[in-house]
């Protein structure tokens, strides 16, 4: 019973309130009639007998008689207003209570944005009904002209500043709309872009709100102000170009992800990890450990290499032999170089399949070095893990050093062979050259 009766309560407010107007009407049924009307509209529009505005006005505190205000009124009908004021109060708290809890229930079973669209009309709402009782009330007593305007343009304000509350209060539904493309999108938006972007829209709604205000409730010219914003909006961009530069070449970094925070990059010729992505720079730290702050005006106008994307390691070995190896035993060194590759525990995270396609290491006798037979191998370790693959690489290079050692195959170094004219043992090829010479 008590839970129905909570539920009801602001209905049963308003069906008081009808009654309140109902006894009103009982008693002058004209007067009723004009409450009515004044409440729906909010507004009341005051002419002169010719069907012109009226004319200015002196201060309204000059222009209120208090005397006629107290003596024009009965107290039945200041009784009514009071009322009216507390009715719409009363019922603008209960209806925010209420918005609160299915906010709540709707936020317990997971939807986050119907939670949040209730929620976010609680406090405007309530400011609403009380508007409303308010509107009601002050339109059951005799006013003058200027009261009853200034009290037209109050509520009509208080009507404009619940619907820009309850507007500022859904932006924050942007949080809700990223978190599902984030999700959809299998993506990490940095979290700066999203506080940056509701800001933006919260700002241009209250300053759009209050422009409204000033022009259709208060009657101001806002034309000079917008001009006014205009030369001062165009003497900071010029005075801050470079900063605005670096703002909005951070708002690209952010939209089209080219790194994220933990990447290693390499851009303007500095090679590390990203630590942070500012609104002016970005920050990178070298393998040396030094921090390096790019602006990121330069970030978006230069290369970037993100080592950090890439989806494996590759490696090219070149393998030497000395000249005077075999024939066959050049071609059991390319045998067991493709032997050692395949071996049990090397042969996993060398034979990678991304995105559909198998990248095999491949071994080659491909080329003649100047002091050299050259046995290349190429190899792809995935996942790109770098002291991972710095172990595998190790274990790999002492089984080849092993396994060549073991076949008698001798790996060459760069040399250099000099002849010497007193040497016995190159006596006749020096003799030969010199003959040769003198003829």
């Amino acid at each position: 019973m008590k839970r129905y009766l909570l539920s009801h309560l602001g209905t049963i407010l308003i069906v008081c309130l009808l009654v309140a107007v109902a006894f009103l009407a009982w008693q002058d049924p004209q007067r009723a009639k004009e409450v009515l009307q004044a409440a729906w509209s909010g507004t009341k529009n005051v002419e002169t007998a010719d069907g012109d505005a009226p004319a200015a006005k002196p201060p309204l505190l000059e222009q209120i008689q208090q005397s006629e205000l107290l003596s024009g009124n009965s107290p039945a009908e200041w009784i009514v207003v009071l009322a009216a004021v507390f009715l719409g109060f009363l019922a603008g708290k209960i209806a925010s209570a209420v918005a609160g809890r299915i906010g709540q229930a709707l936020q317990q079973r997971g939807r986050t944005a119907r939670a949040h669209v209730v929620a976010s009309l609680a406090s405007p709402l309530s400011l609403v009904l009380f508007t409303f009782g308010l509107s009601v009330g002050f339109a059951t007593l005799s006013t003058g002209d200027s009261l009853d305007h200034f009290l037209n343009q109050t509520v009509q304000l208080l009507y404009t500043i619940a619907i820009v509350w309850y507007v500022f209060n859904l932006i924050e539904l942007i949080d809700v709309g990223f978190e599902r493309l984030r999700g959809r999108i299998e993506s990490r938006l940095d979290a700066q872009l999203i506080p940056l972007i509701r800001k933006s829209f919260r700002v241009v709604w209250v300053l759009l709100g209050f422009l409204y205000v000033a022009k259709n409730i208060f009657g101001q010219d806002v034309s000079a102000w917008l001009a006014g914003l205009g030369i001062a909006g165009l003497a900071v961009s010029l005075a801050a170009q470079d900063s605005l530069k670096n703002f909005f070449g951070s708002i690209t970094i952010l939209l089209d992800r080219p790194f994220k925070v933990g990447q290693r990059i390499v851009c303007s010729s500095y090679d590390g990890v990203v630590e942070d992505i500012g609104f002016r720079s970005t920050k990178i730290r070298t393998p040396t450990g030094h921090l390096v702050t790019i602006p990121n005006a330069n970030i978006v106008s230069s290369p970037v290499e993100n080592i950090g994307c890439r989806p494996f390691i590759r490696r090219i070995l070149n393998v030497t032999i000395t000249y005077d190896t075999p024939r066959e035993k050049i071609a059991e060194g390319v045998s067991i170089l493709k032997r050692i590759l395949d071996e049990e525990d090397l042969r996993e995270p060398i034979h990678p399949t991304i995105n559909g396609d198998d990248y095999p290491p491949r071994v080659f006798f491909n080329d003649y070095n100047p002091d050299s037979l050259n046995l290349m191998v190429i190899y792809w370790y995935a996942p790109p893990a770098y002291w991972d693959y710095m172990e595998h690489a190790e274990r790999l290079n002492l089984r080849i050093f092993e396994e060549f050692e073991q076949a008698g195959i001798e790996m060459a170094f760069p040399t250099q062979t000099l002849y010497l004219a007193g040497d016995p043992r190159r006596k006749l090829a020096m003799e030969m050259l010199g003959g040769d010479l003198k003829a």
